[in-house]
This record gives structure tokens, sequence and C-alpha cells, in this order.
């Protein structure tokens, strides 16, 4: 979609579209929210179309709509969150400018969480949709990091 997969060392662990096919549900409980007059702060604004509609999509494709790319090395692999299920689900990852950022392990088969693992190549891009709830507390546009696609790699000796 939008990360190359073609490196050999790449895997595509996650794509939205596939998640979505297998919870078809998310789709409309997200549409539900974004048109529900009565809670105006919670859910998207649909400023590029309903979630998962082929407008929104569009925008994705077109660039109408903001994307976030993250790619480095995994620093750590952990379990973030209150619930305690015993596997990571967030990594942290070194970024070329040797800065780190913490983004969370998406797959579409359970199984590839083992892949993330500290010296892993990692790769994702979000879409960032519009919330209603604007502005965001520092001013500007309050956003939803939406996962669209995840890449993991071998693990190298940089870490």
């Amino acid at each position: 979609m939008k990360l190359d997969a073609s490196a050999p060392e790449m895997r595509r662990v996650y794509l939205l579209s596939k998640d979505l096919e297998a919870n078809p549900g998310q789709v409309e409980r997200a549409r539900a929210l974004t048109l529900n007059r009565s809670k105006p702060r919670l859910g998207l604004r649909g400023v590029h179309g309903l979630f998962a509609s082929d407008e929104w999509w569009n925008s994705i494709n077109t660039g109408k709509m903001r994307l976030r790319f993250v790619s480095g090395i995994v620093a750590e692999a952990y379990e973030a969150g209150q619930d305690r299920t015993g596997v990571n689900n967030a990594v942290t990852v070194k970024l070329d400018d040797a800065s780190t950022t913490s983004v969370g392990i998406y797959t579409n088969d359970p199984r590839d969480v083992r892949l993330f693992r500290t010296g892993s190549k990692v790769s994702i891009v979000y879409a960032q949709d519009e919330l209603k709830d604007q502005p965001a507390p520092d001013g500007d546009v309050n956003y939803a990091e939406i996962a669209l696609e995840m890449l993991v790699g071998a693990a190298t000796n940089a870490a």
C-alpha cells in the first residue's frame, strides 16, 4: 500500500484492510460514532469520508489525508497498558536521527508478534484522520492515528 515491502528482509505483518475484513463491526461502529450528533466530541469528523469508505481510502491514496511514517530499529519490545496479557504489544523504535518513539505492534496474525524483538527493523504508516474534538491541547488539529500497514524485518546488530 504505502510501505515498500519489496525488500526481501522486510515482511508485511499488518494491513488495516485485512483487519477490517476480519472485523467488519469495527467499520460500522466508527461510522456510527462519526454520524452521532449527540456525541459532538467523540469519533472522527468525517472530513475525508466515513471511515473505510471508498472516499476515505481515496483520500489516503491521493494524499489528501495526512500520513505519518515511522521507520527504524526496535530498541525494546514490551507490554504496554494496564491489562496484562503477557504478550508484547508495543515497541520503542530508534529512528535514523537517534531519537526514539513508541509505537504499537499491529499484526493480522498474532503469531507474528514474536518477530518484534530488539534489533528488528520496523516500519509503520498511520493515517491521521481529524477527530471531532478540536483543537488538540497544543492548539493544533487533533488527529486519530490509524495504523494502515506495518512491516518488520530481521534483527540487525544495530539496536
